[in-house]
């Protein structure tokens, strides 16, 4: 069955109502075969690499890796994704499986040949020994700016090419988080729609924790921009201080919905987790890169 009606029908679901987060959630969501290690699929690389004398957020330190996969070739451009909290999407035993599901989509041909990079936050080491490193996550993926995009294309992406082919067809760069780490990916995105024009956001937090929650009216009022995005939220995600996840979920929907964009917004019966996302990951993706020139179409 194509994924198409699936998408199809619950957008339609979702747009009926704002649903409250007080509906009861069963965010029962299991991952399928695509997230599972496949027979006869070849296995990419990963590697680790510190980024620890970072220029555009001084001070900070953090781990980094990279996925290739097998089919990359270096006399061709590869297309390329980017990670927020990179560990998590990273790991084969997590809620996302990221390398899994990209053998399995490159290997039948529903994803380009794409090179993944997982970034995890910036933290500041300890001043005095026994201290606690001061996490750098809330400014760097929360803040309304360009500062993360003028670091992945001044710093990761430049490190990253010096070894791979990396595209630079804004067409072929995707960018991708979770909570702050949603947010971020659209900021990138928003900021330098020039440089990536793809957006996969988990539970995104387009609240007020950095004035994330004007996003809806900017959309509405700025002239629309090349990019196109998926956005996921459940309705039992997060309701505190900051605002409320599956309203600002909706809303940013709707924004992108009236000023024309090419958006997906699936709106499940999760909480603030990657339970859901990780379970429609490989739609996600195909959806993303559903135009891209050598991927089957369904």
């Amino acid at each position: 069955m194509s994924h198409r009606p699936f998408f199809h029908l619950a957008w339609i679901l979702s747009a009926i109502t704002l649903i409250s987060p007080a509906v009861s959630a069963k965010d029962d969501y299991v991952l399928g075969p695509e997230s599972q290690r496949q027979e006869g699929v070849p296995k990419g690389t990963i590697t680790q690499f510190a980024w620890n004398e970072c220029k555009n957020f001084p001070g900070t330190q953090r781990n980094c890796w990279l996925y290739v996969p097998a089919q990359y070739k270096a006399d061709k451009p590869a297309c390329v994704m980017v990670f927020q909290d990179g560990q998590n999407y990273m790991k084969e035993d997590g809620q996302f499986r990221v390398p899994v599901v990209f053998d399995n989509l490159i290997h039948k041909g529903e994803m380009p040949v794409t090179i993944g990079i997982f970034i995890n936050p910036g933290n500041v080491p300890p001043a005095k020994p026994g201290d606690k490193p001061r996490s750098n996550r809330s400014y760097e993926y929360d803040s309304l700016s360009d500062e993360y995009a003028k670091f992945l294309l001044e710093e990761i992406l430049p490190h990253v090419s010096k070894e791979y082919n990396l595209s630079t067809n804004p067409d072929d760069r995707a960018i991708g988080g979770i909570s702050s780490g949603g947010i971020c990916a659209f900021t990138v995105a928003w900021e330098r729609p020039n440089e990536f024009r793809k957006v996969l956001s988990h539970v995104g937090s387009f609240t007020n924790i950095r004035g994330g929650h004007d996003y809806h009216a900017q959309i509405r009022k700025t002239e629309k921009k090349p990019i196109r995005i998926f956005l996921q939220d459940g309705s039992g995600d997060l309701d505190n201080l900051h605002g409320n996840w599956p309203l600002a979920n909706q809303e940013m929907a709707a924004s992108l919905k009236f000023a024309g964009y090419d958006y997906q917004f699936i709106f499940g019966d999760g909480g603030h987790n990657g339970k859901h996302g990780g379970a429609i990951l490989p739609d996600s993706l195909r959806w993303l890169w559903r135009d891209y020139p050598e991927v089957k179409k369904p």
